[in-house]
């Protein structure tokens, strides 16, 4: 019941009117039955806007401490994350995946939407980054479809690493449902699973218009702060041509 009330009284009504988001492709999300929503991930404020205009529910793992918190605070996330729609899964174990996978094959089995970002963890500069097979091996082994999607400009509205984003409307972009029944029985064989992610990330590249980089967005944020704290190399650094224009003269 507060995932309506958040989604049609409480907190819904107030995005649709200040930020009025466009919505394309909603007629590829089926009315009734199981799918999996693969979407790229810009923004926290993703999860808000990819379901706010279908009229199914979808759900999301989340993060467990947003459901362990204590006081009035704890309450108020547990109440808030529970009732919209996300499930807790403790990343911090080595069974995390397993976890969430265990999680998502209960929410299909009920015959509902499950939402998922194949990349793992926020993209840091806009670029789309590669799935990770987990969404492959859940399409086999619930016998779903996948429906990518594509969510733009929720990173101009609430930018990762910053409070305050600028306006502007959000697109959520749904596509044409991906049925990988052909490769029943595989989902085990590790490049069966790369070859659907992979595919899965091209339409949703397609959908969303993203530069694709195929490395793991975890590894790209990792090498991007890495890069932060290294000193810019300066003259007669090795490598540096002024210092190799030296030498030739």
């Amino acid at each position: 019941m507060f995932y309506w009330f958040l989604k049609w009284i409480a907190l819904g009504p107030w995005l649709k009117l200040v930020f009025r988001p466009k919505l394309e492709g909603e007629e590829n999300v089926p009315a009734t039955g199981p799918a999996i929503l693969a979407s790229n991930h810009l923004s926290y404020a993703d999860w808000l806007f990819m379901p706010l205009r279908l009229p199914r529910r979808v759900t999301f793992v989340a993060k467990a401490e947003y459901f362990t918190g204590k006081g009035v605070k704890g309450w108020l996330q547990r109440l808030f994350f529970g009732g919209s729609g996300q499930v807790p899964i403790d990343r911090t174990s080595g069974s995390a995946a397993e976890g969430a996978l265990s999680a998502a094959k209960r929410i299909l089995a009920e015959g509902n939407l499950f939402g998922i970002y194949p990349e793992g963890t926020r993209s840091h500069d806009g670029r789309l980054y590669r799935g990770k097979t987990g969404v492959a091996r859940l399409a086999l082994e619930s016998k779903v479809p996948v429906i990518p999607v594509a969510v733009v400009g929720t990173d101009v509205v609430a930018p990762p690493g910053k409070k305050f984003g600028q306006f502007t409307r959000p697109l959520v972009r749904f596509g044409k449902p991906l049925d990988f029944s052909r490769y029943e029985g595989m989902e085990n064989d590790r490049y069966i699973l790369r070859s659907i992610t992979d595919e899965i990330m091209y339409e949703i590249m397609r959908l969303s218009g993203q530069e694709y980089v195929d490395v793991y967005a975890s590894r790209a944020k990792e090498e991007a702060k890495r890069a932060e704290k290294e000193p810019p190399e300066g003259p007669g650094d090795p490598g540096d041509p002024v210092d190799e224009h030296r030498k030739a003269s």
